[in-house]
């Protein structure tokens, strides 16, 4: 299985959906909701062979594809996928019919065409297969590029309030990103070798010279730092999530914004090990700041949208001084935290979309007493919320505790205070779901039909698989951390720095 091409049909398999479903007549929005649910679907179970098939403890990338393209400038269709990627292929094949199923009423026919939202969820999907499955520096920024259109148009002409304010300030933002890492693309063809592949790249790498080095960093390092987000690259995700539709939020901050962690972790550190290291103090920097200064934005905010992007925000300054402390453990501990907060916030956003249809508004002066109505929902929203603060038995505290305790051993400023985030998260988390869904009724809740039906029986089928992944991978996180630490290892590697607590995850456990 390992000869068979898995990374450029999962690629092309979501575009031909989105072809077929954007051809369905505007008046059969059923029948355009079902097969864009079944070719998502299709697309799951060819990942699930994937990563069946995928050998641990063999090539750092595996089923690799090359096909040419232009070869005046070396650039080609060439697919591999080491640990990190496939995780993160998979997350996206585990999340898009989810988000499919939780779109299913959220589009009223007779003002927006159902097949075409569908159809650009499908278009979503192959661009962020793309850019994961990327082995080719010239092939993952078109599809780095690319991927903003469809979220543009879902955010622009699906969204709520300001949504085409938001839809334009992510379209922006991303955009000038994406200059910043063209420029550095140009530079590091011209430098080196004038080919594009990454593994000619990394051998080539070497001889850079060390401010052309550096520069290019920076090039890849900002574009990579607006999408993920890092303070101060980071406002234009609580416009985004907050206007676009909570499913489509729920794979903005759950997929599209890994592509920044992703690509500091194939682009920036394997192929500017020494730049990496000299920027590392500023990022760690970086990254703290973000924690605490989300956290604390978090805790103020009255609408539940806005609140989660936020979060996001925090969590992502987790990530980056996981990263950027260069030990294998807090690498895992980054890796799995992005697999990790894909699934909690994408539940987090998925369940308080179902608040948010009910009510008709996402402000949270606007509920209050909520519990009463809809206990089960309500419950839901509370496990989301706990899964987000990283309570231990859910899968973000495995992830959250590998970050500080491998930071720690290198940088423990930085870890120490880092773990006030946690305390703000339990703020955040904590205060939302009591002004939601705790004390007394709010009166206007009882003249709303919808706030009187529980959680049905698709938004069941929604929620269970995130729940059940993210108690599984709460417990026993093995089959996951197995796939990612032996790609993790070979970054630290690239980078050239000594782990000096080099560590094994196992049966769920952390063991020196």
């Amino acid at each position: 299985m390992k000869d068979f091409p898995f990374l450029s049909i999962l690629t092309l398999l979501p575009l031909v959906g989105a072809a077929v479903v954007a051809f369905i007549p505007r008046g059969k929005g059923g029948l355009a909701k079902t097969v864009a649910l079944a070719w998502s679907l299709v697309v799951l179970v060819l990942s699930i062979v994937m990563w069946v098939a995928f050998q641990v403890g063999g090539d750092r990338f595996q089923f690799r594809e090359s096909y040419q393209w232009i070869p005046t400038w070396d650039a080609r269709f060439t697919f591999a996928a080491d640990g990190i990627a496939l995780v993160m292929l998979v997350l996206i094949a585990v999340l898009v019919p989810l988000v499919i199923l939780a779109s299913w009423n959220d589009v009223d026919e007779t003002q927006r065409s159902v097949p075409t939202y569908f159809a650009l969820l499908l278009t979503l999907e192959c661009t962020m297969i793309g850019v994961f499955a990327a082995a080719d520096v010239f092939l993952f920024y078109v599809f780095f590029e690319v991927m903003l259109v469809p979220m543009y148009f879902i955010i622009g002409s699906y969204g709520g309030q300001r949504r085409q304010y938001a839809a334009v300030k992510f379209f922006l933002y991303s955009l000038v990103g994406g200059l910043f890492m063209l420029a550095a693309v140009i530079g590091l063809w011209v430098v080196g070798g004038h080919t594009f592949d990454w593994a000619n790249l990394k051998d080539a790498s070497a001889a850079f010279d060390t401010n052309t080095a550096r520069w290019l960093f920076l090039g890849f390092f900002i574009a990579f730092a607006v999408k993920a987000p890092f303070f101060p690259f980071h406002t234009w995700l609580p416009d985004a999530g907050g206007a676009a539709p909570a499913p489509a939020a729920a794979l903005l901050v759950g997929v599209l914004d890994k592509v920044g962690t992703f690509g500091i972790l194939r682009y920036c550190l394997p192929l500017f090990p020494e730049a990496s290291r000299w920027f590392a103090p500023a990022a760690l920097i970086l990254g703290v700041i973000g924690i605490i200064y989300a956290a604390l934005l978090a805790v103020g905010q009255n609408d539940l949208k806005r609140l989660v992007s936020y979060t996001s925000i925090a969590h992502f300054g987790f990530i980056g001084i996981g990263i950027f402390a260069f030990t294998t453990q807090a690498g895992t501990g980054s890796v799995l935290y992005m697999v990790n907060h894909g699934l909690a916030t994408g539940l987090l956003f998925l369940v308080v979309g179902m608040f948010v249809a009910r009510r008709g508004s996402a402000l949270v002066s606007d509920f209050g007493g909520a519990g009463k109505l809809v206990p089960v929902l309500a419950g839901v929203l509370f496990f989301a919320g706990l899964a987000s603060l990283a309570l231990p038995g859910t899968a973000p505290f495995v992830s959250e505790f590998l970050v500080l305790i491998g930071t720690f051993t290198t940088h423990k400023v930085y870890a120490v205070i880092a773990t006030a985030g946690i305390i703000l998260a339990a703020a955040y988390v904590l205060w939302m779901f009591q002004r939601t869904t705790q004390g007394t009724l709010n009166p206007t809740l009882n003249d709303v039909p919808a706030m009187h039906k529980d959680i049905t029986l698709r938004e069941k089928i929604v929620v269970a698989p995130l729940v059940l992944l993210l108690l599984l991978l709460g417990f026993y996180p093995k089959p996951v951390t197995d796939v990612i630490n032996p790609a993790v290892q070979a970054t630290m590697q690239d980078v050239g720095t000594t782990d000096p607590a080099p560590t094994a995850v196992a049966n769920g456990k952390v063991a020196p």
